[in-house]
């Protein structure tokens, strides 16, 4: 077993010893592996607080598919000058994504559409050059349809995905969205137990800040879709 891949099994009994509280050495022992496998599964994968068995296994599947040689027949863009390079800052874009909360797959397809130069894909082209099932790519694809982060429109009997122009914009108004859940939840709490106890102005200070916040981002992603829709003649809009 030593030097051999981790299994999802082994990645739970790891992220269950964590958060028992075990030590690493612990953990070793009881999946049968050397303690420095362990820690650098851990380490790697998000560190002890931020460890989960399946988001380590689907980032340990990616990192695997990214060694693979990119296919050349996929589209002349796919194959063409830079698009090495071009690849190597998908994964980085993805990357970050999966960092601020965007699950692997779909967080995949957004930066796999934006840097393409004609925003769009088929779902044929996505399989092959994502190097995942189609499945994979319908049901990501089909989360971030929801949140207007990409469009979806039938060719025959093809399905192709676009970027959506205003996608940071919808993205934007998401976080608004969760800003106003924190204002009235926090803010129901606070009538509840009432602003002279220390816990109903805890509450109280809190709505008051995400009240304020989402004000801030309000406002900012108006200003940044007036500043869309007037552009003119110019590759970016204006500060």
């Amino acid at each position: 077993m030593p030097g051999e891949r981790l299994t999802y099994e082994e990645r739970e009994r790891i992220a269950a010893g964590v958060a028992q509280g075990h030590s690493y050495a612990e953990i070793a022992r009881r999946i049968g592996r050397p303690a420095s496998t362990v820690s650098r599964e851990i380490a790697r994968n998000g560190g002890a607080r931020r460890y989960r068995a399946n988001l380590a296994q689907q980032a340990t599947q990616w990192r695997s598919r990214r060694r693979k040689p990119y296919p050349t027949t996929e589209t002349p863009e796919d194959a063409g000058p830079g698009a090495m390079a071009r690849h190597e800052f998908e994964d980085r874009f993805t990357h970050m994504m999966v960092d601020t909360g965007m699950p692997v797959m779909q967080a995949k397809i957004l930066s796999h559409l934006f840097t393409t130069d004609s925003g769009s894909r088929t779902a044929a082209e996505m399989v092959a050059g994502l190097h995942v099932s189609p499945a994979s790519v319908s049901k990501a694809a089909a989360w971030l349809v929801e949140r207007g982060l990409i469009g979806r429109e039938q060719e025959g009997r093809r399905l192709r995905y676009r970027i959506d122009e205003q996608a940071s914009y919808h993205a934007w108004r998401a976080s608004i969205a969760a800003m106003t859940a924190w204002v009235d939840l926090t803010g129901q709490g606070a009538d509840l137990l009432g602003d002279a106890t220390p816990a109903g102005a805890r509450l109280r200070d809190t709505s008051r800040f995400f009240t304020h916040l989402r004000r801030d981002m309000d406002e900012a992603a108006e200003h940044w879709r007036q500043t869309l829709a007037t552009r003119t003649g110019t590759d970016r809009p204006a500060d």
